[in-house]
């Protein structure tokens, strides 16, 4: 069952690459001179990138004051740094398979994703990260486990078992991939992310929200790290009051003792207090609901 490095660049090249329009995006707010001009007229030059951003920005998730009818509007409205942000979130769910054999759930994984999304950008929100670049961790936080669903469109009878041995063996389901496949979809996700050109750190907060926080302690990976821990701590918390389940109270518990000390240092509190202050959490993810909501082109 094991697979090998070449199978995963395989699985890789069969991703589609970016539109053009969303690699120029990309291109262009990498560099500090990036003009607003030049944005608006990438993206006004690609009519289905153009409705979808807008359709976006006048989502409850961006909650503007007034509509905003033009591109040129949205950038002064939410920033060149969102606009990139948003192309990422459009280019990136819009490539990814919608389905699969293995049995993986994509209702619960755009779920999670969401939800780390949100926790991450109300967790920078929390240290002091401005508003325009929060927009960088919860797409860093919606794309974190991009490999899940690549595993189980192209391997979907090894990922059957994978899923299978997390579930009836209550382990992290990373650990099952590891265990099994000899990879994890942090790996293969890096390696997609790379694909399509991403930044840097988002491809580095992709790649190591299971890996080594000794070795990349940047800010937005720590933060991926944290927000991910924390959505499944609440998950186990949820499960252990509506079920009175005594094994996923001690496995939300084990979790929080479990953090990695730059994790810990970083986030400054306890899984148990940063979730008293997600109260509003909920309410976050069924705004952000916009972002998969346009992945179909509709």
């Amino acid at each position: 069952m094991a697979i090998n490095h070449d199978q995963l660049i395989d699985m890789v090249d069969k991703i589609p690459t970016f539109q053009e329009s969303v690699h120029r995006i990309l291109a262009l707010t990498t560099s500090p001179d990036c003009s607003a001009k030049d944005l608006v007229q990438v993206i006004e030059h690609d009519p289905i990138l153009t409705i979808k951003v807008l359709k976006l920005v006048n989502s409850a998730y961006f909650g503007l004051s007034q509509e905003v009818t033009s591109v040129n509007h949205s950038v002064v409205y939410v920033g060149i740094n969102t606009i990139k942000n948003v192309a990422i979130s459009v280019a990136t769910t819009g490539a990814l398979p919608k389905t699969n054999k293995a049995g993986l759930n994509m209702n619960r994984f755009w779920q999670h994703s969401l939800a780390v999304g949100v926790i991450a950008k109300l967790l920078a929100d929390n240290k002091g990260v401005g508003k325009n670049e929060q927009a960088n961790y919860f797409v860093a936080g919606l794309l974190h486990d991009i490999g899940k669903v690549l595993f189980a469109h192209f391997i979907p009878a090894d990922y059957q078992h994978v899923l299978h041995k997390s579930e009836t063996e209550q382990i992290p389901l990373h650990q099952a991939e590891k265990e099994l496949l000899g990879f994890d979809h942090s790996e293969i996700g890096a390696m997609v992310a790379e694909k399509w050109q991403l930044p840097p750190d988002l491809i580095n907060s992709i790649k190591n929200h299971h890996g080594s926080t000794e070795q990349d302690q940047n800010p937005l990976s720590l933060a991926i790290y944290a927000a991910n821990q924390a959505a499944h701590y609440l998950e186990l918390i949820k499960q252990a009051s509506d079920d009175d389940n005594e094994i996923a109270l001690n496995m939300a518990l084990d979790i929080d003792k479990a953090l990695p000390k730059p994790v810990k240092t970083w986030l400054g509190w306890p899984l148990s207090e940063v979730s008293k202050w997600l109260s509003s959490l909920d309410e976050e993810i069924d705004k952000a609901l916009a972002f998969i909501d346009l992945s179909d082109g509709e």
